[in-house]
């Protein structure tokens, strides 16, 4: 890999522009026109004028960089033969000065890897203490290469709920969780994150992986203060009753999702929430051998019906207008740094959208469910340079996103941007992006 700054203007040249926008297509014959880290214009290749440094992309194609919507940065994603005490280890973690500074300094690296990876914006969704607005601030001061963050650093729980005590800190009443919205606040995030039921690791009977932890009342009282704060309210929810509570308590997003009924696509409607769909943590669980994802009966049997559900939810989500956005729960086990890619061929695999919808859902449709589609997302004059380079086409194969060859932001252009792959991973999960 080789990261160079870019010079204050040039000119991208050669390239098949794929500008984000839900009717994209391979464009040839023209320039992008950077100043900065802004895109200027897109103009005739004939027409850059004088005073550009150009670089020629050879036939490649240009499309934004990618937009997670659901990130861990906590987590590197390595399989697990048996489950672990989350909760134990954070606690070792930050009990010397030396662990806090290695959280740290892996927050920041994984932060990189989604960078090189070709995703250009995360938006964390429980992290560890205050680590994601830190390292969020250092990208954008300009001390550290890295995407851009919407952080919400740690989540809101209760006793014995969903990451109770590693990305997520328990309430044990409403005043509790109140008051943990106001922390967040303080801290300077950009949302915040609760936990409103379970999940399939946490789940001990076969049926049970979205069961309800936190009560409505408590809902309510952390949407309203957040609400009241600025803040919107992402959820995580893995049952028909979690998310109807959550849409009646005033969430604004539903994180994973379950099959809907009519009352809960109504609710969708009237509040104006959206979806982030997240089909990457379940799929191991669901569809892997058991010898390959060590997972238990229960686990296995949670899994699928979770991963049913996410894609149900996605298909009703969308037969009714309702926005879906995609994220890929990065850091549960199997789930890599550098693998938002595959997120795109599930939804396109087993969700049925097109190619090009799932590169819109991840690019500008994200962008805009964030509140940034104004700055990010397409590649439209006044936006900002945040661009990704690939040999072929992801029109035509969304693995194309595998293997990128050129990242752009901030200025900074990255050439031939590697992160190191576990073998086991791909090994596994290419099965299922045939």
């Amino acid at each position: 890999m080789k990261t160079e700054k870019t010079p204050r203007k040039y000119a991208l040249t050669g390239a098949l522009i794929l500008n984000g926008h839900e009717d994209m297509e391979a464009v040839a014959g023209k320039a992008i026109l950077i100043s900065g880290d802004t895109i200027e214009d897109i103009v005739n290749e004939n027409e850059t004028g004088d005073g550009y440094e150009k670089i020629d992309l050879n036939g490649r194609y240009v499309m934004p960089g990618l937009i997670n919507m659901h990130v861990h940065l906590a987590g590197n994603g390595k399989p697990q033969k048996k489950q672990r005490d989350n909760e134990k280890l954070v606690n070792l973690i930050f009990s010397v000065p030396f662990g806090a500074t290695a959280a740290h300094y892996l927050v920041s690296s994984y932060a990189g890897y989604e960078l090189l990876s070709g995703v250009t914006t995360v938006r964390t969704v429980g992290g560890l203490r205050d680590l994601d607005t830190r390292v969020r601030d250092e990208i954008n001061s300009g001390s550290r290469v890295g995407p851009r963050i919407l952080a919400a650093n740690e989540g809101i729980t209760v006793p014995q709920g969903h990451m109770a005590g590693s990305v997520a800190i328990a309430a044990n009443n409403i005043d509790e969780a109140v008051q943990m919205v106001r922390s967040r606040a303080a801290q300077k995030v950009d949302l915040v994150k609760i936990m409103i039921t379970g999940g399939v690791m946490d789940a001990k009977e076969k049926g049970v992986p979205g069961e309800m932890k936190m009560d409505p009342a408590m809902i309510k009282a952390v949407c309203d203060e957040a609400h009241k704060l600025g803040f919107k309210v992402a959820a995580h929810v893995e049952s028909p009753q979690g998310v109807k509570a959550a849409l009646e308590n005033g969430v604004d997003s539903i994180e994973h999702g379950a099959k809907m009924d009519d009352d809960m696509i109504r609710l969708f409607k009237e509040t104006g929430a959206f979806l982030i769909t997240t089909l990457s943590p379940a799929l191991p669980y669901a569809l892997f051998d058991r010898s390959v994802s060590n997972a238990s009966e229960v686990e296995q049997y949670n899994g699928k019906v979770v991963f049913d559900g996410i894609i149900e939810c996605s298909k009703q989500a969308l037969a009714n207008g309702i926005p879906v956005g995609l994220g890929n729960d990065v850091g549960c086990p199997w789930v890599s740094q550098y693998d938002f890619w595959r997120e795109l061929v599930y939804f396109h695999k087993y969700v049925g959208v097109s190619n090009a919808f799932a590169l819109y859902t991840a690019t500008l449709g994200n962008a805009r469910l964030a509140g940034i589609g104004n700055i990010t997302g397409s590649i439209d004059a006044g936006k900002k340079a945040e661009l990704i380079v690939t040999e072929n086409n992801p029109l035509e194969d969304l693995n194309a996103l595998r293997n990128i060859s050129m990242v752009i932001k901030d200025g900074n252009v990255i050439r031939d941007p590697e992160v190191k792959r576990k073998k086991i991973v791909d090994q596994e999960l290419d099965k299922f992006t045939k």
